[in-house]
């Protein structure tokens, strides 16, 4: 029998995907559950396995060439006899076409790729069990364990019948939480204020030459930004402004920066706290009223060395100590400059923050990313002269802030009151992000 590699769909957002690799040539054996082929989707470049074994025949899609999610990119032959066959079969466009309808409406054809951890999509039918396996989300599988729930059980409701996270709480009794949508926003995030020395950058390729009057089209996470943000202009949202004195707060990271406790960790921390005081700024806007999330998930953006941005996750982020959230954003951030983040690594902020502070920017607005109800902008930390409480006149270094919030369900004294309580915070107790 000669099956079907078909484009998976790595992300809830792709539509296509492109083939950064093969990892197998035509005519090699495949065991099943072994990597086939690397594919580029939104965010990550990830390892695609064969949902069965059999001799790899033929490459319809070849690397660097981009194809539709459902789209036969592979044909596999179960025996040698076949390899000939699915070669005629695979060997021109219309050919192609061709078989790809076959393999569509045969009930014999099997789906052969899957992301890691069952996080692709299977699109040969509805559903959650291919040869014996149930398909989940990794989200879901996790869930799944801790709530202790068979998935066996359960019938998917994701796509093409795959079991996510809903699935699981509901069959626990429990309220479903809504996952945030794949982030990214308009400004990249920086580890540092200005008025600390900056760590060394980290590595970069350099920038693609442009001829000038060229036309060059945009990568796969260029466009899943271009998406979402063309999805944010039909959200009604407001801005808030506030000035943090950041003397205590430099003082600070002064003390623990030798330790590995970056700047962004703090102001994640700080923020993360902050919010348990304020669910509402925490929370999105759904069609049924306004989703509470279980838990306090900091995205924080980063660009990306060849376009695009994208938005690291550090979850719960309010329960972690200062120090493990350090490295974990570490960690977050080397597999994003990999291409190697999970989608549960850069889809599940509940809160963005976006920074441009490194760069002397004094104050910006950013832009809400969908499925998120408040985004904060932090500017410069910078020395400003000020009025001292005696009426006296004094030097100090403050930082602008700015949040946009979603106005169907913040308003502007939530806004108010969060930046009102992150600057008593910063400005009066720092050292409690430690404890």
């Amino acid at each position: 029998m000669i099956n079907d590699v078909f484009m998976p769909a790595l992300s809830s957002t792709m539509t296509e995907g492109k083939i950064v690799s093969w990892q197998k040539s035509p005519g090699d054996w495949v065991e099943k559950g072994e990597t086939v082929v690397v594919v580029e989707s939104d965010k990550a470049d990830m390892d695609v396995e064969s949902f069965s074994s059999g001799y790899l025949a033929t490459i319809v899609v070849a690397a660097g060439d981009v194809a539709l999610v459902g789209s036969t990119i592979a044909l596999l032959a179960e025996t040698e006899a076949e390899i000939e066959q699915a070669k005629q079969q695979g060997g021109t466009p219309e050919k192609k076409e061709t078989a790809a309808a076959a393999a569509t409406a045969s009930s014999s054809a099997t789906a052969v790729a899957t992301a890691p951890a069952s996080i692709a999509t299977e699109v040969q039918d509805n559903s959650s069990r291919r040869n014996g396996r149930v398909i989940a989300s990794p989200r879901a599988k996790k869930l799944a364990k801790n709530l202790k729930v068979d998935l066996s059980t359960l019938k998917g409701s994701g796509p093409h019948g795959r079991i996510v996270a809903e699935d699981v709480e509901m069959a626990a009794g429990r309220t479903p939480t809504a996952v945030a949508a794949p982030v990214n926003i308009a400004t990249p995030i920086v580890s540092t204020q200005p008025s600390i020395p900056a760590p060394p950058p980290i590595p970069s390729a350099p920038p693609t030459p442009v001829t000038p009057g060229q036309v060059v089209p945009m990568n796969t996470l260029q466009n899943a930004v271009v998406r979402n943000m063309m999805t944010s202009l039909s959200v009604p949202t407001f801005h808030v402004s506030y000035k943090i004195a950041t003397d205590n707060l430099d003082g600070l990271y002064k003390q623990i920066k030798s330790k590995g406790v970056t700047m962004t960790a703090i102001l994640a921390k700080a923020v993360a706290m902050t919010l348990q005081q304020h669910p509402l700024v925490n929370a999105a806007y759904v069609d049924q009223g306004i989703q509470y999330p279980s838990g306090i998930n900091i995205a924080v953006a980063v660009a990306m060395p060849d376009g695009g941005l994208i938005t690291p996750v550090l979850q719960n982020a309010d329960k972690m100590d200062i120090y493990s959230l350090s490295r974990t954003w570490k960690g977050l951030v080397d597999k994003a400059r990999a291409k190697q983040l999970q989608p549960d690594e850069y889809s599940t902020g509940t809160f963005t923050l976006s920074n441009l502070g490194m760069f002397g920017v004094d104050t910006f607005d950013a832009i809400l990313p969908p499925g998120q109800g408040s985004i904060l902008a932090i500017g410069a930390s910078q020395p400003q002269v000020v009025a001292t409480a005696d009426g006296m006149i004094g030097v100090k270094r403050q930082m602008q802030v700015n949040i946009t919030c979603d106005h169907r369900i913040i308003y502007g004294a939530d806004a108010a009151a969060f930046l009102q309580d992150l600057a008593k915070l910063i400005e009066t107790n720092p050292q409690s992000l430690t404890m």
